[in-house]
């Protein structure tokens, strides 16, 4: 996959910084979010790529991510909606304001960030949800994230009909536990982190997943290679759910 332009959200750690480096590589244009601007700055420095600062909880700023793109004459070929968040809590311990969150930067955030790049989208173009084996696995403490992963593969079904005219296609990756920064942000310890990825080596892949594991997949479902997908779903999980 060459040439293409390809915007990531959430691009500044894990996943999403990772294949930015790859398509980087690869030689396509690359294009990031990210809802801190420091850091932002850092990752868009060392990557020689555009950057617009983009929170998915932030629908103000989803509007001028849009209006941005299209002032800037940019035309997508590609978008990973890859921006979320992970924060562990018990059913009964869940609160309003931890629901609230969680869905309106995993389920509300893709939907209006996608809504609002509409314009600045090619035909054809690919759109690739990084969603999460938990749609499929139950993970106690994990209800809310469940949901908020679920409810936006249900949408992009709905989508991937609404938007055919305009020759966009949406398709999904459930990456498995990956180890990243995500462990740390949702308040695991180091060694919570060490004893889950010791369990890792009774998976058939015999390890923990790491960012470079899902590349393989993004760039798939990016590529030309993948016109013909609909809503397809690639598990990624080193056969954790085996």
């Amino acid at each position: 996959m060459q040439s293409k332009t390809i915007l990531i959200t959430g691009a500044t750690s894990g996943i999403g910084l990772a294949l930015a480096k790859k398509c980087v590589a690869l030689g396509n244009q690359v294009i990031i979010t990210g809802r801190n601007q420091t850091k932002l700055d850092q990752v868009a420095s060392q990557l020689g790529v555009k950057a617009y600062l983009a929170d998915s909880a932030d629908l103000a700023q989803l509007v001028l991510l849009g209006e941005a793109l299209q002032q800037d004459g940019i035309v997508l070929d590609g978008v990973v909606l890859n921006a979320g968040v992970f924060y562990p809590s018990s059913f009964v311990e869940t609160t309003a304001a931890n629901f609230d969150e969680t869905i309106g930067i995993n389920t509300k955030g893709p939907f209006f960030t996608l809504q609002a790049l509409l314009p600045s989208l090619a035909q054809p173009a690919s759109v690739v949800f990084i969603s999460s084996i938990v749609v499929t696995k139950g993970f106690a403490g994990c209800s809310t994230y469940a949901a908020s992963k679920a409810a936006f593969e249900a949408t992009i079904r709905v989508l991937n009909i609404e938007l055919a005219d305009r020759g966009i296609r949406i398709n999904s990756i459930r990456p498995g536990i990956t180890a990243t920064d995500i462990q740390a942000k949702a308040g695991m310890t180091k060694e919570q982190e060490m004893a889950l990825f010791e369990s890792l080596k009774a998976t058939p892949v015999g390890r923990e997943l790491n960012a470079d594991d899902h590349l393989g997949a993004a760039l798939y479902l990016l590529d030309d290679a993948s016109l013909a997908l609909r809503n397809a779903v690639i598990e990624v999980d080193g056969g954790y759910t085996l």
